[in-house]
């Protein structure tokens, strides 16, 4: 688990609005709440972690942008995330 970690960790990076917006589209986006650490979410969506990913659910903690969210980060195209790709999805945080 430390190796998938550090592994995942390196791979979080910096995504500006427009960079995400091909991903929006294939309904591929994921929001994770700023409470929750983006590592933590990825690592446990990569092993299956399904009581607590789907607890996040309920919790709406993680979850698909809004139409209200998209259009209001259309209209900031300066918009900056934390992005993590956990195939299939992108999963993203407000910087």
């Amino acid at each position: 688990m430390e190796e998938l970690k550090a592994q995942l960790a390196a791979n979080i990076d910096q995504a500006q609005w427009e960079w995400l917006i091909p991903h929006v589209q294939r309904d591929a986006v994921v929001v994770v709440d700023r409470q929750l650490d983006l590592l933590d979410v990825g690592v446990a969506i990569s092993e299956d972690h399904v009581t607590d990913v789907q607890r996040w659910i309920s919790e709406q903690q993680i979850y698909k942008p809004s139409p209200q969210q998209i259009s209001d980060w259309n209209g900031d195209q300066t918009k900056q995330f934390n992005a993590l790709i956990i195939q299939p999805f992108v999963l993203v945080q407000e910087a």
